[in-house]
């Protein structure tokens, strides 16, 4: 049997991971503390590294929170698994 492996990570590259496994449009809108959520996914979808469903998921920039909330709501209603990397308003 195979031993585990064991990594050691910040809260947003563990979150950053899980969203880029599990989606197909990830909207970005870089703000500290949480940018490197969004540079981490941007790095692996420049790598045309795979998510779990075997594509290349869909990594937008947009230029205020209201953008990525819209991106996010019409990608939803066209069927894309979609997620948001940015704190929710308030946070950190």
């Amino acid at each position: 049997m195979k031993s585990p492996t064991f990594e050691t990570l910040d809260g947003n590259e563990a979150a950053a991971r899980i969203a880029y496994r599990l989606n197909e449009v990830i909207a970005i809108y870089p703000i500290t503390p949480s940018s490197t959520m969004a540079e981490w996914a941007d790095t692996w979808a420049t790598a045309k590294q795979p998510n779990l469903w075997g594509s290349i998921p869909s990594v937008v920039q947009l230029q205020s929170e209201g953008g990525v909330a819209g991106a996010i709501h019409g990608s939803l209603q066209a069927g894309a698994l979609s997620t948001p990397l940015q704190p929710p308003k308030g946070c950190c």
